[in-house]
């Protein structure tokens, strides 16, 4: 059988959505920088965090710190509603994601969700 013991859930995630901004020139997606928390969307959930990897990448000439990690979710209707164009931020660590999946043999049970972030903010 496969699944995942309910202890290895130690952490909880709470995830964001950007909202649509209507502009002059069309619609672009708006993070609240003065109140992020004001982009919170359900309650918070119970996660399995794994570190991936961790390192530095060098973007018009800045050096910036950044790891990646997986989560574990239980599968719902709200955490299948997620997408990479959402956030996820665990101990007041922000990550964008960039991946979710249904784990290999685990139809409607597990979401895997890889993400990273900035570590030198």
């Amino acid at each position: 059988m496969i699944g995942r013991p309910r202890a290895l859930l130690d952490r909880r995630v709470q995830f964001r959505r950007a909202t649509l901004v209507t502009t002059g020139f069309g619609s672009d997606w708006k993070w609240n920088e003065v109140a992020p928390d004001a982009d919170n969307i359900g309650l918070l959930v119970w996660a399995q965090k794994t570190p991936i990897s961790d390192g530095e990448r060098w973007r018009a000439g800045e050096a910036a710190a950044h790891v990646t990690t997986r989560f574990v979710v239980r599968w719902s209707l709200f955490s299948s509603g997620i997408t990479p164009k959402d956030r996820l931020v665990e101990s007041g660590q922000v990550y964008d994601i960039h991946g979710i999946k249904e784990l290999a043999g685990t139809r409607r049970q597990w979401l895997e969700i890889t993400a990273s972030a900035r570590t030198d903010q």
